[in-house]
């Protein structure tokens, strides 16, 4: 139990929770269930026998929600692992959009449909500033992440965006930047404002937008007007969070923003039965990490905030990585550079064969014995109580 912090939290409180009255989506519910029968045994379990011994290990099955902390490290190794072959002989950059917190009520009640336009705004940005040859003058590959949240849970929208220096041109031909992003960022932001806000107004006059209580002012086109013209006042600031000139080490940076939920189980300091304490990094970059207490209730309330609605995409690909040209885009590229830098490490593994090659943890030894031994007894069953 004490390896799996979150679930303690569902298992003192949840009831009371879901008891209460807060308002939860089909979605959200599917999640905090998920995470209550994470390993225990109630979504079945796997046996492992010992063909020297006979020893028995029953190995619970994990839930495989994308919200469950407990269930992303074989996905993410499995991803990092696709897109390492995807890598180009470029620089690579981290930029981060980040939406303000005015629209908070807004997105919230509009998530699916305000989540794609910003998927959408900012690879058009990159895209168009990108082919402009005062920048760069070719199609770059883009990996977008969609994130909800910030270190103490609370919403917070923003976008993580892998870009290659470099792509293809019109004719052809690579082009490559510096190792400098190639676009100023007062050009990126302006860009992306304009962009957004002109999607979001014409989305508003069309009637596809909904208004929660917490927005319902809104509904009056003089107060649309005057919030929209705020938005055009504020000073929205995208910026370049890294630059990557090691070539495959920008994924795996990126990986640990790609199947990351709001919170990991190594930032739970402690769990009570009333309150949990977690980690936070500081305000400021050279600031000390925090510890921040929240009642069951309060944190419950958070982390499904950031819960996407149902089969959303919140990883997107763009430029030469788009899904319908990326194997003929990719082919090319590798063509004209002469060679392909990396290759898939892992395809074709068992998980056991890869547990052993990502983490060293060989599950085939007997904790018994000691042999090379231990086999899968073909079953699944379902544990009752």
């Amino acid at each position: 139990m004490n390896d799996f912090h979150i679930r303690q939290i569902w298992d003192y409180s949840y009831d009371d929770y879901d008891s209460s009255g807060q308002f939860q989506s089909d979605v959200q519910r599917r999640a905090s269930h998920a995470i209550l029968d994470c390993k225990t045994g109630r979504l079945g379990c796997n046996l492992s026998i010992c063909e020297d011994c006979g020893h028995t290990q029953i190995h619970n099955n994990s839930c495989r929600n994308r919200n469950c902390p407990n269930c992303q490290a074989v996905k993410k190794e499995i991803w990092v692992d696709k897109r390492r072959s995807e890598v180009i002989d470029t620089p690579y950059f981290h930029v981060v959009f980040t939406l303000p917190h005015e629209l908070n009520a807004l997105l919230y009640c509009n998530q699916k449909l305000l989540y794609s336009l910003f998927h959408k705004c900012c690879a058009r940005t990159l895209l168009e500033l990108s082919a402009d040859k005062k920048f760069l003058g070719a199609t770059p590959g883009i990996i977008q992440v969609l994130h909800t949240w910030n270190q103490e849970l609370d919403y917070h929208v923003h976008m993580h965006c892998i870009i290659s220096g470099g792509g293809l041109t019109p004719a052809g031909q690579i082009r490559r930047s510096k190792d400098h992003f190639f676009i100023p960022v007062f050009v990126l932001r302006d860009k992306f404002k304009g962009k957004f806000l002109f999607h979001l107004e014409q989305l508003y006059r069309n009637g596809q937008l909904c208004f929660s209580s917490s927005c319902g002012e809104l509904r009056n086109s003089y107060s649309w007007n005057e919030f929209r013209n705020r938005l055009y006042e504020k000073d929205w600031c995208p910026y370049v969070k890294e630059t990557f000139n090691g070539f495959g080490n920008a994924l795996e940076y990126l990986g640990r923003y790609t199947h990351k939920v709001a919170i990991s189980n190594s930032r739970i300091l402690s769990v009570t039965e009333s309150d949990v304490t977690f980690r936070a990094r500081g305000r400021k970059q050279d600031e000390p990490s925090r510890e921040i207490t929240l009642d069951h209730q309060e944190f419950i309330r958070r982390f499904l905030m950031h819960v996407l609605p149902q089969g959303f995409q919140k990883i997107r690909y763009y430029g030469f990585l788009s899904n319908r040209m990326k194997s003929e885009n990719l082919e090319l590229i590798f063509r004209l550079q002469g060679h392909q830098r990396f290759r898939q490490r892992y395809t074709g593994m068992s998980i056991p064969e890869l547990l052993k090659s990502v983490w060293n943890v060989d599950i085939c030894v007997c904790p018994a014995c000691g042999g090379h031994s231990m086999r899968p007894a073909g079953r699944t069953y379902v544990l009752r109580c």
